[in-house]
């Protein structure tokens, strides 16, 4: 089974729900984890707009608590996937030779806009483009 860790700053809104998306839509097929870079919300809930963007597309987020990016997290995962170009640049500069190979851009080319500060329509729209990213992840060969 092919460990994903998705990263994002605080672990707050994106890489939850597209750790969640990704383990639906991989189920049997992908672990996966999130973490951010920032331990600010450490141990407490997503972001409520977040958890209502999941729950307009049928996901239930209300479970997750907030971690912390480690070394024994970027050492357990097969693909690290930054939601933006300045979380893989962070990753990039922490991560040790053996986990250079697994960092990559959770859309490939792109960033995941982070929507904090913004309206609900932000945040659906971030989740919307999150699980249409799935498919960028489900059905790839483990590393």
């Amino acid at each position: 089974m092919r460990k994903v860790l998705t990263v994002c700053l605080g672990n707050y809104c994106r890489s939850p729900f597209a750790a969640l998306a990704l383990a639906k839509r991989g189920a049997g097929e992908l672990e996966v984890r999130s973490a951010g870079l920032i331990g600010k919300w450490e141990g407490q809930p997503a972001n409520e707009q977040m958890v209502e963007a999941a729950r307009r597309l049928g996901l239930d987020l209300t479970g997750h608590r907030a971690q912390q990016l480690t070394r024994e997290m970027l050492g357990w995962a097969n693909s690290v996937l930054a939601m933006d170009a300045s979380v893989l640049d962070v990753l990039r500069e922490i991560a040790d030779e053996d986990v250079q190979p697994k960092l990559a851009l959770y859309l490939g080319d792109r960033d995941v806009p982070d929507p904090m500060g913004k309206d609900q329509e932000a945040f659906n729209a971030c989740a919307v483009l999150i699980e249409a990213g799935t498919a960028l992840h489900v059905g790839q060969p483990q590393q």
